[in-house]
């Protein structure tokens, strides 16, 4: 690209806080556009990037499917295809750590992704939004975050999709990365990189297979009851276990029924750290339950293992490819 070429970003509005209003009774609900969102940052029109803004959705974050996210990444790889240089995603903070990671899946390309959104909408003093939405469109734009795949900025911090979580429901400062802290930061307007992942997984394949992936957290003197009322609904479970991936003696006759029925993986409620293979020994114990047919999360926290599974079966691929694939990336 010739130095006076200006990089080309391209922004997706989705919705969420970031482009809420007031109703006449009361509350706010996404009715920005794109396109005022985008019009509404200071200095972007100084920062020397081209600007091409899609208004593809307007809906809370909590309201965001398994399809929209399909039509997303395909226009994505439509609008890199055709020359951007990055991509930004605006939408609602309730779900960026899953969409994020669900687009880091599908971006097998060098050009960045890059999430934000808001936690303070644009009637509020001090709303964060227009901050959020340069820096993301700065970081889009540098080749300093090529080849770190998708990636969250917020609160002027670079967060890898594979880590980040939303840790805090109100603060601004919310997104963190418990496993090994951001990748950067924006300083003076310009991505700095200071640590990039050692590995990075990517699903290929075409999302064809309708599925059902549950969730379910283990909790003190649990019998199963949830787990057998609600596993025969699901194609496949993550099981949140106590610390480094412990159930109560009581739920193991469940999972192991599970197990050989189909992809149950075993990830840790903590949020932080990952899922051990062989300290512990005791029945509900993370070696037991491994014994049993269960599968490691590694360092996927339960959200991110079950985007990482519905994927995989969305996909079409089997149990031991999942078992693979989970195996060799849940320590990124």
């Amino acid at each position: 690209m010739p130095d006076t070429q200006m990089p080309r970003v391209v922004v997706f509005g989705l919705g969420g806080t970031i482009a809420m209003t007031s109703t006449p009774s009361g509350g706010v609900v996404p009715a920005l556009s794109a396109e005022q969102l985008v019009a509404a940052v200071p200095g972007l029109a100084e920062a020397g990037i081209d600007v091409e803004v899609i208004d593809f959705r307007r809906v809370p974050g909590a309201s965001l499917s398994f399809n929209d996210l399909d039509e997303l990444a395909a226009a994505i790889d439509k609008h890199l295809a055709a020359g951007a240089d990055g991509v930004v995603v605006t939408q609602g903070t309730d779900t960026i750590e899953e969409t994020a990671f669900f687009l880091d899946l599908a971006h097998t390309g060098p050009e960045p992704v890059v999430v934000t959104g808001a936690m303070r909408n644009p009637t509020m003093a001090g709303a964060d939004g227009p901050a959020n939405l340069l820096a993301a469109i700065q970081t889009a734009a540098s080749a300093a975050t090529r080849g770190l795949g998708a990636v969250v900025v917020f609160a002027d911090e670079i967060h890898a999709a594979a880590r980040a979580r939303k840790t805090h429901s109100t603060s601004g400062h919310t997104f963190a990365s418990t496993n090994g802290g951001p990748l950067g930061y924006l300083v003076e307007g310009q991505p700095r990189i200071l640590n990039r992942p050692t590995s990075r997984v990517t699903v290929q394949g075409t999302p064809d297979h309708p599925v059902e992936v549950g969730l379910v957290s283990i909790t003190l003197g649990d019998t199963g009851t949830l787990l057998r009322a609600t596993a025969n609904h699901f194609d496949a479970v993550v099981v949140a276990g106590f610390g480094a991936g412990h159930v109560p003696v009581g739920v193991v006759e469940i999972l192991t029924e599970l197990a050989a029925t189909k992809p149950v993986v075993l990830a840790s409620r903590t949020g932080a750290g990952s899922v051990l293979t062989h300290t512990y020994a005791f029945p509900g114990s993370e070696s037991d339950l491994l014994a049993r047919g269960l599968i490691p999360a590694g360092f996927h926290d339960p959200l991110k293992a079950r985007i990482l599974l519905h994927r995989l079966l969305a996909t079409g691929q089997d149990h031991d490819t999942i078992r693979a694939v989970f195996t060799g990336s849940g320590n990124a």
